[in-house]
């Protein structure tokens, strides 16, 4: 058995792989193709009657450990200079603007059809107002350089205002000025702890001499984000900034702290742990989704009783998009089609306490925006390659 699993586990990833490197060609996004390898294996396992542990405790952990890698490998790509803060600060405001229109939105009609408390409505209306990086940013790869970046800053942005603004409603009964200074001094302490971590971080990645080198790193990354997460800080902000210092260190080598750092050796070893980070990023992303469209039951997949809700608020993300696509004088192609929801709603969904469920935001609705959003992405990225051949 232990024999089947390995072989099984080896076919599943080299085909992952294989999505990977053909997606470029083919525009299928190779999340579409691993659900749907997931939902294959899920049959045929129902098939052959093998007997299968509960594997629903692993997809949050796969999770939480993707969305990690996923945010710091996105922004390890980012260059950081003056002429990018017109890109930084309209993807911000862009990726800010658009979960809190949407959350509001879709907790307003929670609200009217359920009449249940409408901080309940918020918090189960921000997982699905958030686009996901895990699928965004692989998606952006044969995009044009500044559709990329702005790609990689606004998911990677809208992850971590998700993640703030989600916990910041969970863990404040009130939502006045005692939990905004609050909140301010959480956002002062991650930042006060980025600084110190990462400094901290390059010095041990410079100083280490053992043949394992970047692994400790990568676990020290996940043991203080854990640990921020636990008190309860924004800890993807640490992870951004974590990122954002390593791609961009050598800026500083003008500062005698950073000088004393070596930063030509350092830049080497970044690289080489920027690979690790890629190599590792593609695993556990794959698994991931294998897992998650394992998990699929196809009756969820097709509840009409949920379909009228998913595409109401699919209508709402798409609409609203290009709306503030407008405002911002954006392109709509093709970034009109990249909002798609993942491993971030998915996580905060699986996060909400049972005291503020709504009846409306179930498996199905959450299944069925993920597929719809992450498929009409697939047929925006048929649109680029027909423009693209004119």
């Amino acid at each position: 058995m232990t024999g089947a699993i390995i072989i099984t586990l080896c076919i599943l990833l080299l085909l992952s792989y294989v999505f990977d490197i053909t997606a470029s060609k083919t525009k299928l996004p190779s999340v579409i193709l691993l659900l749907v390898l997931g939902l294959v294996m899920r049959k045929a396992v129902d098939t052959l009657s093998i007997s299968m542990p509960n594997l629903a405790p692993v997809l949050p952990l796969l999770g939480t450990i993707g969305l990690i890698l996923i945010v710091l490998e996105g922004s390890l790509e980012l260059e950081f200079n003056k002429s990018k803060f017109p890109l930084i600060a309209k993807s911000s405001l862009l990726a800010l603007l658009s979960i809190v229109v949407l959350t509001i939105s879709f907790a307003t009609a929670f609200f009217y059809f359920t009449h249940l408390p409408f901080r309940s409505c918020l918090i189960n209306a921000l997982p699905l107002s958030i686009i996901s990086s895990a699928i965004a940013i692989p998606t952006s790869r044969n995009f044009s350089a500044e559709n990329r970046e702005f790609i990689v800053y606004e998911s990677s942005l809208s992850d971590i205002f998700g993640v703030i603004l989600f916990n910041f409603i969970i863990y404040n009964d009130s939502l006045g000025i005692n939990a905004v200074g609050h909140f301010f001094i959480q956002i002062v302490l991650i930042a006060f702890l980025s600084f110190i971590v990462t400094v901290g971080l390059l010095l041990l990645l410079r100083k280490l001499n053992h043949h394992v080198r970047y692994t400790p790193i990568i676990l020290l990354i996940i043991l203080v984000y854990a640990v921020s997460k636990e008190l309860h800080l924004p800890a993807l902000l640490f992870i951004l900034v974590l990122g954002l210092f390593f791609a961009n260190f050598e800026k500083l080598a003008h500062f005698n702290a950073i000088q004393k750092l070596h930063p030509d050796v350092l830049k080497i070893e970044i690289k080489r742990f920027k690979e690790l980070t890629v190599e590792m990023t593609f695993l556990i992303r794959s698994l991931f989704f294998l897992l998650f469209g394992f998990m699929i039951e196809t009756s969820k997949l097709f509840d009409l009783g949920s379909f009228l809700w998913s595409l109401g608020i699919i209508v709402a993300i798409y609409g609203s998009r290009w709306v503030l696509l407008k405002i911002f004088k954006l392109s709509i192609q093709p970034l009109l089609f990249i909002v798609p929801r993942g491993l971030i709603t998915i996580l905060l969904f699986l996060s909400i306490p049972t005291e503020h469920a709504v009846f409306i935001v179930n498996d199905s609705l959450v299944i069925q925006v993920i597929i719809f959003t992450a498929l009409l992405m697939m047929f925006g990225m048929f649109g680029v390659k027909r423009s693209m051949s004119v």
